[in-house]
């Protein structure tokens, strides 16, 4: 693609970044195919060519951000599948995270939204807030119909009953079940720990029964992947810095083989600490040593070799790749292989590659597409009728199961179950 950066714009770190990532496109649209929102809306300005040139001209100043412009910026989803199929090796990704950045910086937006981003921003990674966030929404539930369409997902997001806040998530180490193979840090979220505890822990089961020393590090937090595509860089910063001066004291002190993250949203966050903190001298080189540090559980698991897994129910399970996991990690064969050496029938979902619509707070922001996301992606759950939805991120269940019948659970809840864990609660009614 062709630029005309200025030497003083060039002279901005960041913008220079961009202007490498836009020389790469050859504007060839074959990322189209694989674009969520412009399978749905049919529009070139909605898919990653048109959004392109979209970032380009803004970042050029050919055209400073107007509510077009921001409007199909918005509408991406980050899911990285046009990253993960671009031959030329465009990095999509950051070059959507600066153009986000640019946006918060330059652009005002109606007071309705600032207002929304800015509660998003404050209430999803304090589980504190967040809990009574759920609670006003739960009181608030029998007039969802008189709300409007973002309120509406916000109230519905509330499950119907409060899950109790488990032990697990608070500063300890947890010793291994046998003879110690792997000393591990534990992320145990911020969203994911509020609306579905029972996750962690049966990740923290998993891991000890396999010979891991479980680690959840004093200080550690929000992985700052929520501010981080809202375009917020100060709170996101705040909260990398945080994790990683956690992680590295217990590097330091008594030695760390991985930092498990059992939601992938926030596993390709933590993996691109070393980009975050790229430009800051005191930082860059801890962030970088995290980031090499980070594995998704599935990952950690297919390393450890399951032990003695036995199938306890004849399960049909349909596995849906996170974009996060798929796409952005390319984490891909090891859920599902540590599924069948489970005994469980694995059955793959068509047109699994498209994004269901989650991304992180995007199914509030962009309710419309996000539901036809949905939908779409239910359709295709129900055409191999599975007993069971697997999936490796909070957003992706939340998002699938508020759309189909199938019980929708964590890959690691079906692995710590199948190795002598208890039943899913999902599964148990």
């Amino acid at each position: 693609m062709r630029t005309n950066f200025s030497e003083a714009q060039l002279a901005d770190p960041d913008i220079r970044r961009a202007a490498e990532i836009l020389r790469h496109c050859v504007e060839c649209g074959a990322a189209n195919a694989t674009c969520p929102s412009y399978l749905v809306l049919n529009d070139e300005n909605d898919s990653p060519r048109g959004r392109n040139r979209l970032i380009r001209d803004m970042l050029q100043g050919v055209r400073p951000p107007d509510s077009t412009t921001v409007g199909h910026i918005d509408r991406c989803l980050s899911c990285n599948a046009c990253t993960a199929l671009c031959l030329a090796k465009v990095d999509f990704m950051h070059l959507i995270d600066q153009a986000r950045k640019t946006i918060e910086r330059t652009y005002r937006r109606p007071w309705p939204d600032r207002l929304l981003r800015g509660l998003l921003a404050a209430v999803l990674p304090s589980p504190g807030l967040f809990r009574l966030a759920l609670a006003a929404a739960r009181l608030a539930r029998p007039f969802t119909g008189l709300m409007p369409g973002r309120l509406r997902g916000m109230a519905r997001l509330a499950p119907r009953r409060a899950a109790p806040s488990s032990p697990i998530d608070r500063p300890q180490v947890i010793g291994a079940e046998r003879p110690r193979r792997m000393r591990v840090a534990l992320l145990t979220g911020c969203v994911q720990q509020v609306l579905e505890p029972a996750i962690n822990e049966a990740t923290v089961r998993l891991l000890t029964r396999h010979g891991c020393e479980v680690v959840v590090a004093e200080g550690a937090g929000c992985c700052g992947a929520l501010t981080h595509h809202l375009g917020k860089t100060e709170p996101t910063e705040e909260a990398v810095r945080a994790n990683v001066a956690a992680w590295i004291e217990e590097a330091d002190s008594k030695g760390l083989d991985a930092i498990v993250v059992n939601a992938s949203g926030c596993g390709t966050m933590v993996k691109d600490y070393g980009h975050v903190l790229a430009g800051d001298p005191a930082w860059a080189e801890r962030g970088a040593r995290i980031a090499a540090l980070a594995r998704d559980v599935t990952e950690v698991m297919a390393e450890l070799g399951l032990r003695s897994p036995v199938c306890p129910e004849p399960l049909s399970v349909a596995y849906h790749p996170a974009c996060s996991l798929h796409h952005a990690q390319k984490v891909r064969n090891e859920p599902k292989r540590l599924l069948a050496d489970c005994g469980f029938d694995v059955k793959a979902i068509p047109e699994s590659h498209v994004c269901c619509g989650s991304a992180g707070s995007y199914s509030l922001l962009q309710p419309a597409v996000a539901e036809r996301l949905k939908e779409r992606k239910a359709e295709r759950i129900g055409w191999v009728a599975p007993d069971v939805v697997a999936a490796g991120n909070i957003g992706c269940m939340v998002q699938i199961a508020a759309a189909s019948e199938v019980p929708v659970v964590h890959t690691a809840e079906l692995l710590d179950w199948a190795t002598g864990g208890p039943k899913p609660p999902a599964l148990s009614g």
